[in-house]
């Protein structure tokens, strides 16, 4: 029996790992343990969160310390070590590239545990982002290593890591992402406030996410931002689920009025083009975006999955750690210039952006072919 434990901290991780925590639990011979560091942890991410992945509740929770990036890795790397000791796990899978990443990495590596990294060799090439460090230390000492995308097998080469132990497999977001669409088709469930928000718009409109600190902590560049927000919102209607932090520094910069309610965040001081709503559910955002004739985003996993039902998204940051999204992809790097931004946003609103494509493999199988390799290696 094999027994291979899998390591989430925030609800984009539980995207990635829900795939493979399928395919695992499909595999006789295999056992499975699911662990929650409690990185991000919110009332969203009930018993109900994990029934829409289609998973368990996790098996070990570690509820993590709040604080700094020292505080949380160190928090991690405290409560994990005791759950390796009690569960002797085979192989650690860890996957993306926040603190609870790169804390199980090392934990696993000093316990002498087979370590597998998901969405390895991704660069950005910028070591300001806390999330670049994250993945240079997590794949420095990873044994297994998963690409989403040719350059990250290229990037890993390239550091020295061995041919044998890195593996294109495509992506388990997009498998995800492919099974969430099926669940909305058959089944779905979706809150009150978001079916409200759709009724409210007529025609294409634009879905928007934004909570990046190097966005939205600095007055001048979210100033810009909304800026070209509240400029595209006069060509269609834009629906902006409010990340907390986001909300935060809008409110403390003077950019919107407090809000409690959707009709609140309407007339919220961006402007009447502008929905605002609380931050959704991944499946009811979904529902929002996948319909939508533009994404305006910092996240790296929207550039992947508007890439994927090809959709034009413009990425207001100045690099992608996501190349193939662009280079293959319907995505475009604008930076947070508040002119090419409405530039780039009105040619999509007028049907004139580029014809991406599909990447290789992003077929949705990735878990099975990650699960094959982690049974072979073990075999």
């Amino acid at each position: 029996m094999i027994k291979i434990a899998l390591v989430a901290g925030a609800r984009p991780n539980f995207m990635k790992i829900a795939p493979i925590l399928r395919e695992l639990d499909s595999r006789e011979n295999v056992q499975s343990v699911l662990i929650h560091t409690g990185q991000h942890y919110d009332e969203n991410m009930s018993a109900a969160f994990f029934s829409s992945l289609g998973i368990r509740a996790p098996d070990h929770f570690l509820e993590m310390a709040k604080g700094t990036h020292a505080v949380q890795t160190a928090s991690v790397m405290v409560e994990f070590e005791k759950v390796c000791n009690k569960v002797q796990p085979d192989i650690v899978v860890v996957v993306g590239d926040i603190n609870s990443t790169v804390a199980a990495s090392l934990v696993a590596k000093k316990s002498h545990i087979t370590l597998a990294h998901v969405e390895a060799g991704l660069r950005s090439f910028d070591r300001k982002m806390p999330e670049e460090i994250n993945r240079l230390a997590t794949d420095a000492i990873s044994d297994l290593f998963f690409t989403t995308e040719s350059t990250g097998t290229e990037n890993l080469l390239r550091e020295g890591q061995a041919p044998s132990a890195v593996h294109f497999v495509g992506h388990v977001m997009i498998d995800n992402l492919f099974y969430q669409l099926k669940v909305l088709d058959e089944t779905p469930v979706l809150s009150e406030e978001v079916i409200q928000a759709k009724k409210k718009i007529d025609g294409k409109y634009i879905c928007s996410t934004m909570h990046r600190p190097s966005n939205v902590d600095h007055k001048e560049t979210l100033t810009r931002l909304v800026s070209a927000m509240r400029q595209l919102s006069l060509d269609a209607p834009l629906l902006f689920p409010c990340h907390p932090r986001t909300r935060q520094r809008l409110e403390q910069f003077g950019l919107i009025g407090s809000f409690k309610s959707l009709e609140d965040g309407i007339q919220g001081g961006f402007g009447k083009g502008i929905y605002i709503t609380p931050p959704l559910s991944y499946n009811d955002f979904l529902y929002l975006w996948r319909d939508a004739a533009l994404v305006l985003t910092d996240s790296g996993g929207l550039q992947e999955e508007t890439t994927a039902l090809q959709i034009p998204c413009i990425t207001m940051r100045n690099n992608t750690e996501r190349p193939i999204t662009v280079d293959v992809g319907t995505n475009v790097v604008a930076g947070t210039d508040e002119s090419e931004i409405v530039f780039l946003g009105k040619k999509a609103l007028a049907g004139q952006w580029k014809r991406g494509s599909i990447p290789v493999m992003w077929d949705g199988m990735a878990s099975e072919r990650i699960v094959d390799v982690l049974v072979a290696h073990q075999s």
